[in-house]
């Protein structure tokens, strides 16, 4: 059977192409819909799954170009990030047979796809051992700074977590490690390019620098819809991050930061005398800032491309702090009124303070002249 993919973001075509050919199906994609109104004229397909939102011609005007001038039976899945009732109704009313909303498993589309076509469900296609394989609503890349991390970095972790949510791009970079940490990086990224990549630095240029710098990097690819990052220790874990990700794709708000508030049902753990530096640096921090940010530094945001876009272009003064940075350049871009509706601080289920932290107590004193340094550039 051969079947049509529509959508104009490449890593969710991948994503379904291993599965759906795996189960026999003959795989034809386009990413935008004039592409999709060709390759349909040309490859006369058994099946079409189409996005609505792709450029030049939408969804709807490849339902209709099938259903209206092609005078075509043939049945179409929309498969879509869009929940909003009428959007779904209007799909129906142009033609669809099937409509999917993201984020949808592999299995489950399998299935759709089988039934739809009045197939018997061929259970030896769905691997009912192995966790579900998800495509993901958006396409998020996550930065990941890495110096010296050989023997911290969980890559067990890293490739599970990109097999399973289809969607998300870890970038990781080399922020100039004397140690093995770039060999190991590479190795991760054999054979999951599209899902793992490598930006190294030369030098050492610190962790703001090489954030950036990996922003940056990720901003040339035009499917992402928002970019985050995270500590390669995973203090921070998938989980709590994908929580971030949903916030900022069903909200108004362009950033949206975890925060290692302790509080009943979390599991926030730092040490001692960590966690009193860190509540006197946040004090400071707030003063600064005129916010009531609870916790400024965790190593967990997410946002739109619009902030990476406005807010990653300028170097950063400095290397720990570009966090209270990247808010100070959002007060500035938008006003102190608007940019605090635009960030959310949103409490994590679970952090811990790692073996190994690149941030000694010493650094933690050397912050307070960062913060004064901050507050006179930003004034």
């Amino acid at each position: 059977m051969r079947i049509l993919a529509a959508d104009d973001q490449p890593l969710i075509l991948k994503s379904i192409s291993h599965k759906l050919k795996n189960a026999g199906y003959e795989l034809h994609f386009a990413n935008d819909g004039n592409e999709t109104i060709r390759a349909f004229d040309y490859l006369s397909p058994d099946l079409v799954i189409v996005d609505l939102n792709m450029p030049k011609k939408d969804g709807f005007d490849v339902i209709n170009y099938i259903r209206q001038t092609k005078k075509a039976s043939t049945p179409i899945i929309v498969m879509s990030g869009e929940d909003d009732e009428s959007t779904i109704i209007k799909a129906f009313n142009h033609g669809a047979d099937e409509y999917i909303q993201k984020p949808v498993g592999l299995n489950e589309l399998l299935i759709r796809i089988q039934k739809l076509m009045k197939m018997p469900i061929k259970l030896s296609n769905i691997a009912n051992n192995e966790p579900t394989q998800t495509i993901q609503k958006d396409i998020v890349g996550v930065v990941i700074p890495c110096y010296n991390e050989e023997s911290r970095l969980r890559t067990d972790t890293f490739k599970q977590f990109v097999k399973n949510n289809l969607g998300y791009h870890l970038c990781f970079v080399n922020d100039g490690s004397k140690d093995n940490t770039l060999q190991v990086l590479q190795e991760l990224s054999k054979g999951r390019e599209d899902y793992i990549s490598v930006y190294n630095c030369e030098k050492n240029g610190g962790k703001a620098e090489a954030v950036r710098q990996g922003v940056i990097h990720m901003l040339k690819d035009k499917q992402m819809d928002y970019i985050g990052y995270l500590d390669a220790d995973l203090s921070t874990n998938f989980q709590d991050f994908e929580d971030l990700v949903q916030t900022i794709s069903n909200a108004d708000f362009k950033i949206v930061g975890g925060s290692r508030i302790a509080r009943m049902g979390a599991n926030i753990t730092k040490a001692g005398s960590r966690a009193i530096i860190s509540k006197t640096i946040n004090l400071i921090i707030r003063k600064i800032l005129g916010m009531s940010f609870q916790d400024t530094q965790c190593g967990a945001k997410v946002m739109t491309r619009e902030i990476a876009e406005n807010m990653f272009q300028k170097k950063f003064l400095t290397s720990w702090l570009f966090d209270v940075e990247i808010f100070m350049r959002m007060k500035k871009h938008y006003g102190a009124e608007k940019a605090q509706t635009l960030i959310c601080e949103q409490p994590l289920k679970r952090w811990i303070h790692e073996d190994g932290s690149k941030l000694s107590m010493s650094d933690s004193f050397k912050i307070l002249g960062q913060l004064f340094q901050i507050s006179i550039a930003y004034k």
